[in-house]
């Protein structure tokens, strides 16, 4: 997912994660037990940083642990966090306590996905939404942001599509702005240029999103999605873990779905008891 030119020097990368990060060369080298001057020639490339200034700069600047990793490299040493794949024996814990998780919060919805959005794992409640996609969406590496806004997908069965469309964009842009990934900017472009269907923000009677913010807490923007002829409410969560030391494990997410309503979580009790 990460594109970095070598000869582009650390430096310049280091300076260009702290302009995103808007902080001020004192106030990271405040930060980093360092000075405002070494700082300066280190972005400058008149200084090498050691691997430990690397490290430390990198974390004072919340860079994730991939772009860590190519941080590293540039400046000539070894990657020092791991990319261990989900299947591997050694992410066994892993999986077992995500597949807990997920199954632990049936009947309503849940699943976990990667950086790039790819569904690693969902529980029978996001199985039950799924219901009506297109088989074409539904084809591994399953991606949550194409299912949900692709035509022949969620889309045409989200009520307030509009607002959860718009939200997920920002999500996304947020995403790009934090890590250099050619591929997520592609899947956004992609995403992006959906065309959006003509009942976004209706049902069949136009009462459908109203009636479901009627009842919907207005803490946080509800998704309002029909279902067998049922209008259900959730608002959504997302869970990451701490500290990941792995590369895999730092760009999952798990994503949780809170039924908004009494309404809500009766349907999905009765459909999967």
């Amino acid at each position: 997912m990460t594109t970095v030119f070598p000869d582009t020097g650390v430096g310049p990368l280091l300076r260009d994660w702290r302009e995103r990060r808007r902080i001020s060369q004192l106030d990271l080298a405040l930060r980093a037990d360092s000075s405002a001057r070494h700082i300066s020639f280190i972005e400058t490339g008149r200084s090498r940083p050691s691997e430990d200034m690397v490290l430390r700069l990198a974390e004072q600047l919340d860079i994730p642990v991939r772009e860590r990793n190519a941080l590293l490299v540039v400046a000539g040493y070894a990657p020092r966090y791991a990319q261990t794949p989900l299947d591997d024996p050694a992410m066994a814990s892993v999986r077992d306590g995500l597949d807990r998780l997920l199954a632990g919060y049936e009947p309503y919805p849940a699943l976990v996905v990667d950086g790039r959005y790819d569904v690693v794992a969902a529980n029978r409640g996001i199985a039950l939404l799924m219901e009506g996609v297109a088989e074409e969406l539904l084809t591994p590496p399953l991606n949550a942001m194409r299912i949900t806004l692709h035509p022949a997908g969620l889309a045409p069965r989200i009520l307030n599509l509009a607002e959860w469309r718009a939200d997920l964009l920002t999500q996304m842009e947020r995403q790009i702005a934090l890590v250099r990934s050619p591929e997520l900017r592609t899947l956004y472009e992609e995403v992006a240029a959906y065309p959006v269907p003509d009942r976004a923000d209706r049902d069949a009677d136009g009462r459908g999103a109203d009636r479901a913010r009627e009842r919907t807490p207005s803490f946080a923007l509800p998704l309002v999605i029909e279902h067998g002829g049922q209008v259900l409410s959730f608002i959504a969560s997302i869970a990451t873990f701490n500290t990941p030391m792995d590369v895999t494990v730092a760009e999952l997410a798990i994503e949780t779905f809170l039924p908004a309503d009494r309404e809500t979580a009766a349907y999905l009790r009765e459909r999967l008891p």
